[in-house]
């Protein structure tokens, strides 16, 4: 078998002028099939059901995105059967096979990313660089895995120490079929990231993408069809999470979840699973990603110039709507104020929008969402003080300004609670070694960043800032597939580390055989 070594997917900034005109062609080509219905997939059958889950442009949430069938229990236990069904020749496919299912749904998608960003700017409300930036993840999801894949089959995979007379050898088979829940804001990285990984090593998967998310999630998988994909190795289930979820968490024949989401739903999820009910033959498998309080540190060594350049962007890309975002800022008194100046004069100059115009900032996701931010600045302005921002925007979409708050107490709610908006909390610490206590005094553990020149301080904080993902001098969102493992500590989940090579071992569990001769 040959096949090329693993390369990031490139992400466009649209530049060019060739980028530009493709993303607006694809733009106009997904804004004329606005307002279409989309069934259930199951056992590669398409279903309507007698209700539909309505998907609104956040940007103007007059404008209908699509209908997705609207599954509850009975389109559940359906999809689990298929599940199970298909799982008894998928697990038998060899390896080498799975793995080009999953290449060639990454060269389809490659083929197809203009649209799918297209699609994610009127669904969600990414701008340009953030959909196709999407895109590339999603696309490195399929390329990855496929190729770690191959790394667990067969007994080589699982070197053993010779027994005089006897042959033993270990190797790696997949669980069976489990349930994906996947969120609105990665809504094609990480809904196939969270397939492609259970898939290629042997698994079927049924899939709940977020309410929010249909349409797209619909787009993908068109994509793993046309891929090759077997009817039932992969089922598409939208419904309501406290229905249709909860009912495929607390399922007998669930043998495993991954969930990304909030914490509180985690917990929900990771507390159901674990209690066995009768028929069930297993310990549920369960793995999650569950947010963060990001924080970045910056001491008087920093250069502030870079410090403000990257602050800004882990602040209020995708108006701050990733677990990684960061929505807290330590730094030391001595250069505090000339900072801030940095940040905030950066800040106010970011323009915010609909996102089909390419704004820096499109609207937050929903009205519940709006309500939510704007409640936290709200709380905010008795915790803090207010320099920039806090305000919902003119326009009919869910516009909120990036906002800044400063003189925050590191225990304050706005420093402590998921906001999962354009909201960044000041925290002026007096040294370093402040600094770093205040940035580990969260329950959660995502990511972080320093922004320093002191070698003996960057390494200090490479063991000390306890996080799943940390990095020194530079943004701290957008992890690379291959390159930077994403999960986290503590109450931020699981730390599965997707796009990582231990990821596929939650899926899989080994098989010890001996012949004594």
């Amino acid at each position: 078998m040959t096949i090329e070594p693993f390369r990031n997917e490139p992400i466009l900034l649209f530049k060019d002028e060739a980028e530009r005109a493709a993303m607006q062609a694809a733009l106009a080509e997904v804004k004329a099939q606005l307002g279409r219905d989309y069934p259930l997939i199951i056992g590669g059958d398409k279903v309507v059901t007698a209700d539909w889950l309505p998907s609104f442009d956040p940007s103007d949430p007059s404008r209908l995105v699509g209908r997705a069938a609207k599954a509850g229990p009975a389109e559940a236990d359906a999809a689990l059967e298929a599940a199970w069904k298909a799982f008894e020749t998928w697990k038998r496919w060899p390896q080498e096979h799975r793995s080009r299912v999953l290449w060639k749904a990454a060269a389809i998608m490659r083929r197809r990313k203009f649209e799918l960003a297209a699609w994610m700017v009127y669904e969600v409300g990414k701008n340009w660089v953030e959909a196709i930036a999407d895109v590339a993840e999603a696309i490195d999801f399929l390329d990855y895995y496929g190729r770690i894949a191959l790394n667990l089959k067969g007994p080589e995979a699982v070197p053993l120490y010779p027994y005089p007379g006897e042959d033993n050898e270990a190797f790696y088979i997949p669980l069976g079929a489990g349930v994906s829940i996947s969120p609105w804001n990665f809504p094609v990285a990480i809904f196939t990231g969270m397939l492609a990984g259970p898939i290629a090593v042997g698994n079927t998967v049924v899939a709940k993408p977020a309410e929010d998310a249909v349409v797209v999630a619909y787009k993908v998988f068109e994509i793993l069809e046309e891929a090759g994909l077997p009817p039932g190795v992969a089922n598409l289930l939208p419904g309501v999470g406290e229905e249709v979820g909860a009912h495929l968490v607390a399922h007998p024949d669930t043998r495993f979840v991954t969930f990304t989401g909030s914490l509180e739903v985690g917990l929900i999820i990771t507390e159901t699973a674990a209690k066995r009910i009768p028929n069930q033959r297993w310990i549920k498998r369960v793995v999650t990603e569950l947010g963060g309080k990001d924080a970045i540190l910056v001491d008087e060594t920093a250069d502030l110039d870079l410090a403000a350049q990257h602050i800004v962007a882990s602040a209020y890309g995708f108006s701050g709507q990733k677990c990684s975002a960061a929505s807290r800022l330590i730094v030391v008194d001595k250069v505090h104020d000339l900072l801030m100046e940095k940040v905030t004069e950066r800040s106010e100059k970011l323009v915010v929008g609909p996102a089909e115009e390419n704004p820096d900032l499109g609207p937050v996701i929903n009205a519940e969402q709006e309500a939510k931010v704007l409640k936290y600045i709200g709380i905010g302005k008795n915790e803090g003080q207010l320099v920039l921002g806090g305000e919902k925007l003119e326009g009919p979409g869910f516009f909120i300004a990036p906002t800044v708050f400063t003189g925050v107490d590191p225990h304050a709610r706005i420093a402590q609670e998921e906001i999962f908006g354009p909201v960044l909390s000041t925290i002026r610490v007096k040294d370093f070694d402040e600094g770093l206590e205040v940035a580990n005094a969260t329950r959660y553990g995502l990511t972080g960043g320093v922004f320093s020149k002191s070698r003996e301080r960057l390494e200090r904080a490479r063991y000390e800032f306890h996080v799943g993902n940390l990095y020194f001098n530079r943004k701290i969102t957008g992890a690379l597939v291959g390159v930077q493992p994403f999960g986290g500590f503590n109450l931020s989940g699981t730390d599965s580390k997707a796009g990582g090579p231990d990821y596929l071992h939650h899926f899989v569990q080994m098989k010890s055989v001996t012949e004594r001769f």
